[in-house]
């Protein structure tokens, strides 16, 4: 297996290379500023926003399969165009594609969400990747696009670093009691992710965990786990301060589990809260 990872030097990314390289595949991974320390891998600059980059870094690796993780948060030109442009790139080469979406693109309006539910977005990140998704289904039909929710693990992510921050009097905000996702362990995700890389089925998937969980209750689990003390995390409600976005978006995994020998583990289980 031969597999292009662009945006290898994310937190997703970074998990992808280490499985990917301790799997023995042969891997090349991309960085915007700088590379990731994982070995094993080669590593290449790379601009999504520039397709003429893109495709000739594909046409050099020439890879069985491309592993979209790219992260352009509501940038545009990253996180819709630059997704354009890769699935473009991958269609020119004939290789296989996954890309990672996210349960941004939807508004919360029905809560729980399966693969058949169509796009609703009410946030400029969630239009762009719904932009994403339309344009590389457009483009490659036999895509594997795997829509995700909130990334945790090992203390690098961004909502565990908020917890630490808000828990040691670092930093400043709130953790919300009405803000509703379905935590994911970057592990799960990332092993998710090759095997759909693997066994060649284009498509919706959905890979979250098997917990509903809110950005509170999250904190409070990641405090008790890297003892915290969980009284100095504030609390509050997003729909009092009237921040854009959806409240409660839930994804259904269960077709995907389905199909994946990855079991996607809950918030409660993999942070080792009963």
């Amino acid at each position: 297996m031969k597999v292009l990872i662009i945006g290898g030097s994310g937190f997703l990314g970074t998990e992808l290379v280490r499985q990917a390289t301790s799997a023995g595949w042969e891997t090349a991974a991309t960085y915007c500023s700088r590379p990731s320390n994982v070995s094993g891998a080669s590593w290449d600059q790379l601009d999504v926003r520039a397709a003429g980059d893109v495709d000739e870094l594909l046409a050099e690796v020439a890879p069985s399969a491309v592993i979209d993780a790219t992260s352009g948060a509501s940038d545009w030109a990253v996180t819709a165009d630059g997704s354009i442009h890769v699935a473009m790139a991958a269609r020119k080469s004939g290789c296989r594609l996954v890309h990672v979406s996210s349960d941004a693109v939807f508004s919360g309006a029905r809560i729980h969400y399966d693969e058949t539910c169509l796009p609703d977005p009410v946030t400029p990140y969630g239009a762009a990747k719904a932009a994403a998704e339309t344009a590389v289904r457009l483009l490659m039909p036999a895509a594997a696009v795997v829509r995700t929710s909130l990334i945790i693990g090992h203390g690098r992510s961004v909502h565990e670093r908020m917890v630490h921050d808000l828990a040691t009097g670092a930093g400043d905000g709130v953790l919300f009691t009405d803000d509703f996702r379905c935590p994911v362990h970057v592990e799960d995700l990332a092993s998710a992710l090759r095997e759909i890389a693997m066994f060649g089925r284009g498509g919706m998937f959905h890979v979250a965990g098997a917990d509903a969980l809110s950005r509170y209750e999250l904190g409070v689990l990641i405090a008790r786990r890297d003892g915290l003390d969980v009284t100095r995390l504030p609390a509050g409600r997003r729909a009092d301060v009237r921040m854009p976005g959806a409240l409660d978006v839930r994804l259904d995994s269960t077709a995907t589990q389905g199909t994946v020998r990855t079991r996607l583990r809950g918030g409660r289980e993999f942070l080792g809260v009963p």
